[in-house]
């Protein structure tokens, strides 16, 4: 009997591989630190809470039109405007199960087979997977240190073809931290109106940022780049929610209809209780979100200071998101108690075997000299677990 060789081809999520095999460990009793999941570790906002309470005493229980009720399809537009400068209707609007459906009705709706879409590495796990299951190839551009791990117009004229279809941006990144200034965004939007590609530009990060960065869409660079970039955001990491499972996206008329369209045969409408409870969050107080911020500010510089003094480690330092990229490639060709360490998965595995300290290969990513370690914890199990890495290093031989 023969399976769909798309499927087939599909590598599964790294990251939740890795978080699953930490929760099993845990389940049995075992003490383990887990620096895996992209999850923040705070509480919904109670006035998210009660909105979605209410919803449901209510009766808001029932489906809802596939793009998402108006109310909040309304309060996206305002956010974009207040946030962004971006002005849309909501029938720009599409509102899904996580910001994760909206990439996949994305390049579902625009990718025919062999078109190529250019992802800068490191990647967000997902992203070539999403766009193999729409029959797209994804171009992975190879970027380092020297390009600041982000697109530049050196590397974007290196990879793009004639069958190069869009790109995709990811700022702040997942999983370097990194955040494109203006200046990096125009361009990358002129590259892309000179080639006629469209932009994903993935910004699910965007309230979660450091120091004296700025978020800027590139939907905002120009009328062109709003026409052909279609951003996708979320309400998971910024407000708590990841559970709660919504997405949205702002594209053209035309873009966004095809979304809907697919949607509406794929799973229908997000949560209605979720979608009254995201009103709450975008037209409420922010003054949790903002505490947040602060708390993950302060966790990022403490664990960039306790690796920088950790012997043969580096890392990237990362302005956005809440993820740390540990190079780990000084360990490669070592051994410890008898097993070597050949890339990024072995050194991962024999950790959490070690130590039990559970962290992201970043063979996921596209950057097998890294493995990724996210501060979306308290500051005691930080401190636990760069403990137990210090201890796990100072082990291996050269």
């Amino acid at each position: 009997m023969g399976y769909s060789k798309k499927a087939e081809n599909i590598t599964p999520s790294i990251t939740l591989g890795i978080t699953t095999k930490a929760k099993e460990l845990s389940d049995a009793g075992v003490d383990v630190v887990s620096f895996g999941v992209g999850e923040p570790d705070f509480n919904t906002p109670k006035h998210i809470i009660e909105a979605a309470i209410k919803a449901m005493e209510e009766g808001k229980t029932k489906y809802t039109p596939t793009p998402g009720i108006l109310e909040l399809r309304k309060a996206i537009c305002n956010k974009f405007k207040v946030d962004n400068d971006l002005s849309y209707t909501p029938e720009q609007i599409v509102v899904s199960t996580g910001a994760k459906q909206c990439l996949a009705n994305a390049f579902m709706a625009i990718l025919n087979p062999g078109d190529e879409v250019l992802v800068s590495s490191p990647y967000w796990v997902s992203y070539p997977e999403l766009i193999k299951l729409a029959d797209g190839i994804p171009v992975i551009v190879e970027t380092d240190r020297e390009s600041n791990y982000k697109f530049n117009l050196e590397l974007l004229d290196k990879y793009v073809t004639n069958k190069t279809k869009a790109i995709i941006i990811n700022s702040p990144n997942n999983p370097t931290g990194t955040v494109y200034s203006k200046k990096e965004l125009e361009v990358i939007a002129k590259f892309a109106e000179d080639k006629g590609l469209i932009i994903i530009s993935d910004e699910i990060y965007e309230k979660l940022i450091y120091g004296k960065e700025k978020h800027v869409s590139i939907a905002s660079i120009s009328e062109d780049s709003y026409k052909r970039t279609i951003v996708i955001n979320g309400l998971s990491k910024a407000y708590a929610m990841t559970g709660w499972r919504l997405g949205y996206v702002a594209a053209d008329k035309k873009i966004s209809k095809l979304m809907a369209s697919i949607q509406s045969h794929i799973s229908s409408n997000a949560n209605s209780i979720t979608q009254y409870a995201a009103v709450a969050a975008l037209n409420g107080p922010e003054d949790d979100q903002k505490n947040m911020v602060l708390e993950f500010e302060k966790r990022r510089n403490y664990m960039l200071e306790r690796i920088s003094k950790m012997k043969d480690i580096s890392c990237i330092e990362p302005s956005g998101a809440f993820y740390v990229m540990m190079n780990i490639e000084k360990f490669f060709g070592r051994s410890i108690n008898g097993k070597v360490i050949n890339g990024s998965v072995e050194f991962s595995d024999l950790l959490l075997d070690q130590e039990k300290v559970a962290v992201v290969p970043g063979a996921g990513f596209g950057a097998d000299s890294y493995v990724r370690l996210s501060y979306a914890t308290s500051m005691d199990i930080i401190k636990k677990g760069l403990d137990r890495i210090e201890k796990f290093i100072e082990k291996i031989k050269k």
